[in-house]
Order: C-alpha cells, then structure tokens, then sequence
C-alpha cells in the first residue's frame, strides 16, 4: 500500500495536470470558434471552383495540347498521397484518423499494382509514416513556421506540388485532411487534387455539350487549373485548422475529467490510509497501557 506521503505527492500532481488539461480546454475553445466560420467561409469558393473544374474536364475535348492538370500525363501508375496533420499534438485522435485512412488508401492502391508515395505536410503525420513507410515518403513540407494560416501558405504548398508534377515525379495526387463536422466530430476526407477529377457519369452526360471561353480556353485554364489546386490545399489546411481545435477541446475535456475522477479515488485511498494508520496507533495506544 502507498505511503500517506506518496498519495498526497501523487493527488497534487494530478491537481497540476488537472489545470493544465483545462486551460488547454479553454485556449482551444476560443480558437475554435474563429478556426470554425474560416472553414465554413471557405467551402463554399472551393466546392463551386471543383465544380466547375470537374465540368470543364467532361467537356472540354481532351488532346495532346491540354494542360497536363487538366488531361494528365497518360497515366496513373504512380499515386502521390499528401497527407495535411497539424504540427502539435495533445488533439485527440485528430492526426491518427487522418494517416489511416491516407494508409488505407496507399494499401488499395499498392494491391492494385499502383506504386505509392506520400507527401507529408505536417509534424504528427510525419512521425507515424516514417515509421511505417520511411522508403515511400517523397518530400516533407514544414508547416511550423506558420503563425496564422494564410492563402500563400497553401499556395506555397501548391506550387511544390504542381512543380513536382510537371517534373514527371507522379501521375495523380491524392489530398488527406479532417473535414470539420463539430467539435465531436472530425472525418478524414480524401479527394483527388491532380489531375481533375471527372465525376462518375459526367463524361456521359454532358461529353458533347459546347463550351465557349472567353478570352481564351489556354489563358482561362492556365489561371484557373493551378489555383483550384491551391484553393483545395487551403481549405483542407482550413478545415484541419478547425478540426484540430474541435478535437484538442474534446480530448482536453475528457482529460480533465479523467483527472477530477482520479483525484477522487485517491483522495479515498488517501482517507482510508489515514484512518487506518490512525487506528494502528490507537490499537498500540491502549495495548501499551494494558501492559502497564
């Protein structure tokens, strides 16, 4: 049994803990709210912009004269997988949901005969796939040196990839991120980046239909290709800012409370201990005085 003094060590240390869980409670509370409407704010650009993108590749006739974005290289023996986490831990299950099912789709891909690499942007995804997939991953994007999220910063990340596509390293990229639900809820999304993906049907229903550019269908898609790219890293890396605060207040919470319930059950044992070691005393108290 532990000692009075151990106990007492033991219930100020959670107490410590105790705070700590809380007052990261109340930080990713307040961050939360701000990291939520960006995100919200955000989706709407970015859906349209896919939309529109998806349109255009099951519409436009495809040649050898395309943008390689838009037509792709021919291929698609060669998967990149960015997988977007968050630089800081202590969120729960928020980065772990998000390198499964990057490696769940890196698995049906390389059982399909695909050859698979990753691109990490972000501190937690970094670790867990070096441990698991240290000869695949192609390049590491750091992301600890962003204060505030801006559209640059995605842009930055964007036009690494793209390069890298030009450049004939891949043939399609795939994009991994939590998409922000609630604070309880954060689902790890994955959508195809490059080249444009062609919903199912699309190409039956709308193949023949015409479509006018103005001023020009090279200068428009040059515009418009690489920025639906930068567009959807930003709001994937909007949606990740936004899920990571849901999940860290979440986990802080249930640490907290973890905490509060541990403190009771060794304030208990605490209690017993004391009282037991009190009635010792007594019992020796008054066999002392017997003897005399």
């Amino acid at each position: 049994m532990a000692s009075l003094k151990a106990l007492k060590i033991r219930i100020g240390s959670v107490k410590s803990t105790q705070k700590i869980t809380k007052a990261m409670k109340m930080v990713a509370a307040a961050k939360l709210r701000r990291a939520q409407e960006a995100a919200v704010a955000g989706r709407p650009y970015a859906e349209r912009l896919e939309s529109v993108m998806a349109s255009l590749a099951s519409k436009v006739t495809i040649s050898a004269s395309s943008p390689k974005l838009l037509a792709g290289t021919g291929s698609d023996q060669v998967h990149l997988i960015v997988v977007a986490t968050s630089e800081r831990g202590l969120a729960g299950a928020f980065n772990t949901n998000i390198v499964r099912a990057a490696r769940k789709k890196a698995e049906e891909l390389t059982n399909a005969g695909k050859t698979v690499r990753f691109y990490v942007a972000g501190k937690k995804g970094r670790a867990v796939l070096r441990r698991f997939h240290a000869k695949q991953i192609a390049h590491d994007f750091e992301l600890g040196h962003i204060k505030k999220l801006a559209f640059s910063d995605a842009q930055a990340l964007a036009e690494d990839i793209t390069a890298r596509y030009e450049a004939g390293e891949f043939d399609v990229a795939h994009l991994f991120y939590a998409k922000f639900q609630s604070a309880l809820v954060q689902e790890p999304t994955g959508q195809q980046i490059i080249p444009v993906a062609v919903p199912k049907g699309a190409a039956d229903t709308g193949a023949s239909a015409a479509v006018e550019y103005e001023p020009d269908e090279e200068a428009i898609l040059a515009d418009l290709l690489p920025r639906n790219v930068a567009i959807q890293i930003f709001r994937a890396m909007l949606e990740n800012a936004a899920s990571e605060q849901g999940s860290r207040m979440t986990a802080m919470d249930n640490a907290t409370r973890n905490a509060g319930d541990m403190i009771n059950k060794l304030t208990i044992q605490y209690n017993r201990t004391r009282q037991a070691a009190i009635t010792t005393e007594l019992i020796e108290i008054i066999a002392g005085a017997e003897a005399l």
